[in-house]
């Protein structure tokens, strides 16, 4: 048993914070309360939190950690595949090292749930996972292993693949297209041959890694910067009727009002940095501020390893210094990207029977100054300052 005590709480849910003793048990939280009476015993740990900040632990909604290692290189990448433009058919849990250092720093920071997956050199990159930050092994850090199927847009599929199968953005679309267009057709033959075996399509493994998508179990996950591949993505969800979050989102803040009558939910960033690529010309901090004021479900990402994951924290807190309201940003950090992910049922906010993930912190994690003094995760101390 682990019992926080007298800690001031940022739950995510309220907007005030609270003076209260949380207590956790078999990784999940099972009270919030004050004062609570601690028997004197070896099996309960206790954690004095008179003075600091309690926080859930933070979640990214959108990077590669684990799959683009620290320090390894281009040969050591294991986030896109080259060979091939279509790829629905890669997991990512198949690729993540849980001994990648990047995990260490972000646990450092609070980061305790983080979404990785393929990149975008491909139309269609494979299926992200939810994971914690925490573990020796992948298949115990899940949280829920397929999220979202990743797709791309704009200048990195042109790029990557401009000498083989790809010149313009109608033919990464219509490639998109195309596999949707096969993945429901083949949907189809399954149900309508039912039990019998001798009329099911051949299998194609292709096709099989997309039935999640058309029957509407995970979105895509669309990387797009630039206002016309995001509108793109949004004409083509609509036309096949599947599932969408937006990712990037660089140039949200210009086309907010049509944004807002879709109401899909938007991971924006990496916003930190240079514009190294054309449709990144427009990125500014204070796109998370102008969405979330729209009233959209916003996450503010690092893109990791652009943006190393341990400033996710920092992001915030320039999305605040751009005009962001500061619960708002908190929520873009925690609750908003679990909603984003679909696992708010287990992180994202302190609640009772969630998860017990937690930062404590000696202030407002979104200044530099802040220290962390304890990372929590499943009610284990996975970093202590």
């Amino acid at each position: 048993m682990l019992v926080i005590k007298n800690g001031l709480v940022h739950d995510a849910v309220n907007k005030t914070p609270y003076t209260a003793d949380i207590v956790c048990e078999n990784g999940k939280i099972i009270s919030i309360s004050g004062n609570v009476d601690v028997a004197d015993s070896k099996e309960v740990e206790v954690i004095d939190a008179t003075g600091l900040h309690i926080y859930p632990g933070f979640v990214e909604a959108h990077g590669h950690i684990g799959l683009d290692g620290y320090g390894i290189g281009y040969e050591g990448q294991d986030y896109n595949e080259l060979n091939d433009p279509i790829t629905p058919q890669l997991n990512a849990i198949d690729g993540i090292n849980p001994f990648d250092e990047a995990f260490e720093y972000a646990r450092e920071a609070g980061v305790t749930t983080v979404a990785t997956g393929p990149g975008s050199s491909n139309v269609i990159g494979g299926t992200f996972t939810a994971i914690k930050t925490y573990g020796k092994r992948i298949d115990n850090m899940i949280v829920k292993d397929k999220v979202a199927m990743k797709c791309a847009f704009g200048e990195n599929p042109k790029r990557c693949y401009k000498t083989k199968s790809i010149y313009s953005r109608m033919t990464t679309a219509a490639k998109l297209r195309e596999m949707l267009y096969k993945a429901k057709e083949y949907n189809a033959k399954i149900k309508e041959a039912g039990e019998d075996i001798s009329k099911k399509p051949a299998f194609d493994y292709k096709l099989e890694a997309l039935l999640p998508v058309v029957n509407k179990e995970i979105p895509l996950k669309a990387h797009a910067h630039r206002a016309d591949d995001i509108f793109t993505a949004i004409r083509i969800a609509k036309d096949l009727d599947v599932n969408l979050t937006l990712e990037h989102c660089t140039e949200g803040h210009l086309i907010v009002d049509e944004l807002v009558k879709d109401n899909y939910p938007v991971a924006v960033g990496p916003s930190f940095g240079q514009a190294t690529k054309v449709e990144l010309k427009n990125k500014t901090f204070k796109t998370p501020g102008v969405l979330s004021k729209a009233g959209l479900n916003v996450s503010i990402i690092t893109d990791c390893p652009v943006i190393p994951l341990q400033y996710l924290p920092l992001c915030a807190g320039l999305a605040v210094e751009s005009g962001m309201d500061p619960f708002d940003a908190l929520k873009a950090i925690t609750i908003n990207p679990a909603r984003h992910l679909g696992i708010e049922d287990r992180v994202g906010s302190i609640s009772v029977g969630k998860d017990a993930d937690f930062v404590i912190t000696d202030g407002v994690p979104f200044n530099i100054e802040t220290k962390v003094r304890y990372t929590i995760i499943g009610s284990e101390i996975v970093y202590k300052r």
